[in-house]
């Protein structure tokens, strides 16, 4: 991870550490870099963006930078970022740019760049980008004339996007009862419209942007309202989303939660049954719950493990030739259809088992038993010498051997704050809190806390 970008994006709170002097000089790199590659110099390239307030704002600063660095721009305008990704991918783009710092509040934004084969930018190309928003990269120069770029409205292609999804049903939704939250974000009128056309009887919530409520108290991070929604209306399942639709968490008919475990368990099993899981194998990352592993072990079915972060988990797909992956918040690839994470396609997929297996969803989910999970973060003076210290190393590897095969212990650090994650899964909250705290207090022991 550079200065401005991480695993997904550049993203900070809007005009105070992203601001449209920022977009600017990005859209003005992207344009004269990929502009290169092309004998006319005219680069083309396709943005979307979330319903945050900044997110026009910073739609018109990348879109002045892009043109007058000479790259013709096509607008999808609201749309989800695995939209942008797929657009990219098969219209022949140079790059493709999403605005929005997906589940992250209003007031926060971001800029996700993605290549021409629709995966995110390669790293030594956003150093390259860091370098010029730096000063330390050579003045680009302005187009003129004929030169500078143009404009193209392409709502078609974000339609085209939709017709994709509803392509990949293999079965009618008539008379399903569907709940969704659309977060009031990007997939505010998408995902209604791709499960109407499907034939499902639906019933939308947080589906009303106004700028400003993007995630409030709804969506994949505050799935209370979707509950509710399932349980009141006695509907069968309901899926929720995050501002960028790239997540995707479910509800059952009984009104629980389906993380993103239970879906890549639900899935994964589905794919067995029908010899279709290649190299009989998931991946997940550091994250996934415990329990999910015991279900994998006794469905026979093999997995993977990367850092946390959506990047590395399609980055092993990817090498490997891997079909599924996520991440426990809903993040989940399906490699054969998409490049990146997609809400809407999830919420399809999960319809396709429960229509292939005539079972619920709380029926497919049974068998995975999710282990309690106490998680908290300790803010400390050095990461490294903090994780790497022996008398904190020893406190760990003594509550890994105290747990044996009944839980886990995972310490990280944070990618973006002086701060050690210390988790514990185990067979109650209490055990969970007991251990957690042993290793906490070892490091303010240690002197290392903040």
């Amino acid at each position: 991870m550079g200065k401005y970008f991480g695993t997904d994006g550049f993203r900070g709170e809007a005009n105070v550490n992203l601001t449209v002097d920022h977009a600017f000089k990005v859209g003005r790199f992207l344009g004269w870099f990929y502009g290169k590659e092309h004998e006319d110099g005219k680069a083309k390239v396709v943005i979307g963006k979330d319903t945050r307030r900044s997110s026009y704002m910073f739609e018109y600063s990348l879109v002045a930078g892009l043109t007058a660095s000479g790259a013709d721009v096509y607008l999808l305008h609201v749309t989800t970022t695995p939209s942008v990704s797929y657009i990219a991918r098969i219209d022949d783009f140079d790059c493709g740019i999403m605005i929005s710092a997906s589940h992250n509040p209003f007031y926060d934004n971001g800029i996700k760049l993605i290549n021409s084969k629709g995966e995110k930018m390669r790293e030594d190309v956003i150093d390259e980008i860091e370098k010029y928003l730096d000063g330390e990269a050579e003045e680009i120069p302005y187009a003129t004339k004929e030169k500078i770029g143009c404009t193209v409205d392409y709502t078609a292609g974000r339609n085209r996007y939709m017709g994709y999804l509803m392509s990949l049903a293999i079965h009618s939704f008539k008379g399903i009862r569907v709940g969704l939250d659309a977060a009031n974000g990007s997939a505010w009128t998408l995902a209604k419209a791709v499960f109407d056309a499907l034939g499902a009887k639906t019933y939308v919530i947080n589906a009303n942007p106004d700028g400003t409520n993007i995630n409030t108290n709804c969506g994949s991070t505050h799935i209370e309202g979707l509950q509710e929604l399932v349980k009141r209306e006695h509907l069968d399942v309901g899926f929720a989303f995050d501002g960028d639709a790239d997540r995707c968490l479910c509800v059952d008919e009984n009104g629980d939660v389906i993380t993103g475990d239970h879906i890549l368990y639900i899935y994964g099993c589905y794919l067995k049954k029908r010899d279709k899981l290649l190299y009989n194998k998931v991946v997940t990352t550091v994250m996934s719950n415990f329990g999910l592993y015991k279900a994998f072990d006794a469905a026979g079915i093999e997995y993977e493990k990367t850092k946390v972060g959506d990047k590395y988990v399609y980055e092993c797909m990817a090498e490997n030739g891997y079909r599924l992956g996520g991440e426990q918040s809903g993040h989940i690839i399906f490699s054969k259809y998409a490049t990146t994470g997609d809400g809407i396609l999830t919420a399809l997929k999960m319809m396709e088992a429960m229509i292939a297996n005539k079972k619920t969803l709380s029926q497919l989910a049974a068998p995975l038993h999710i282990y309690p999970q106490v998680l908290k973060n300790i803010r400390v003076t050095d990461k490294t010498e903090a994780q790497n210290d022996p008398d904190v190393k020893a406190s760990v590897e003594k509550v890994a051997q105290e747990l044996g095969e009944n839980g886990r212990i995972l310490v990280r650090e944070s990618g973006t704050e002086p701060v050690v994650r210390v988790m514990v899964e185990a067979g109650s909250t209490e055990e969970c809190e007991k251990y957690v705290d042993e290793v906490i207090d070892v490091i303010k022991s240690k002197g290392y806390a903040v």
